[in-house]
């Protein structure tokens, strides 16, 4: 397997992107567009989520890596938090949050297995 040698180039930093994407997308339509403090927080929360994995990436240590994809993880979970919100105050309809939640988790389940095998070069000797 190849070197991943940019952020750009991983799964995980590419999904969470496209959810970032898809977040702004929902989050500029209708009353989501007017509630400026929730559309504003999931918004950050998702741009969190690709920013900490390039972050953690860029350090260049696995420790610090580690430690930035496990908040980019609970970035995650704060998007996630976020779309409960949006569907119970009827800003989502069922589809768009089943949609949204189906991304979310995918990038979680990324981050997760990212962060496990990080974890496991750390042990192993890698930086």
């Amino acid at each position: 397997m190849a070197k991943v040698e940019r952020f750009e180039e991983l799964i995980a930093w590419q999904k969470a992107r496209e959810l970032t994407e898809a977040i702004y997308e929902v989050t500029r339509q209708g009353a989501f567009a007017k509630d400026l403090g929730l559309s504003g927080q999931i918004q950050r929360a998702a741009v969190s989520i690709m920013s900490n994995i390039a972050e953690g990436f860029e350090r260049g240590g696995r420790g610090e890596f580690h430690q930035f994809l496990s908040t980019a993880k609970a970035s995650c979970a704060e998007v996630r938090s976020q779309l409960y919100v949006a569907l119970d105050v009827g800003y989502l309809d069922q589809t768009s949050f089943d949609r949204l939640m189906k991304q979310a988790e995918e990038v979680a389940r990324i981050l997760g297995g990212l962060r496990a095998a990080v974890d496991k070069q750390r042990r192993d000797g890698g930086k």
